[in-house]
């Protein structure tokens, strides 16, 4: 009585092939999120932060409030939101796009 590997019948090696093709795929599209969101993270830091630091320097109620923890908090906020919205929309995009147009497995 001999066992059987699992990936031995031509059916369970073409469904181990499609799962390789499948996860492919989706390092493919969450590389791509995370390119696009690190992307949009380093734009919206400088886009925050120059207004941030100049009305710090101006108007007398930024500079009496927002002491430096309070301006990093700013700028990281948004920062990170752009990171994770713009990962998670190109993310979806991807996904969207792949399943249009992806082969039957």
């Amino acid at each position: 009585m001999g066992r059987r590997n699992v990936g031995e019948s031509p059916l369970e090696r073409s469904t181990l092939v499609s799962l390789d093709q499948k996860l492919a795929l989706a390092k493919r599209c969450s590389h791509e999120g995370v390119v696009a969101g690190a992307k949009a993270a380093v734009v919206a830091t400088i886009a925050t932060a120059i207004p941030t630091l100049a009305s710090v320097r101006m108007v007398p109620w930024a500079k009496a409030n927002l002491n430096p923890t309070a301006q990093a908090l700013i700028i990281s906020t948004v920062a990170g939101m752009a990171y994770f919205i713009v990962a998670d929309k190109t993310v979806l995009a991807t996904a969207r796009r792949n399943s249009f147009n992806s082969p039957d497995f």
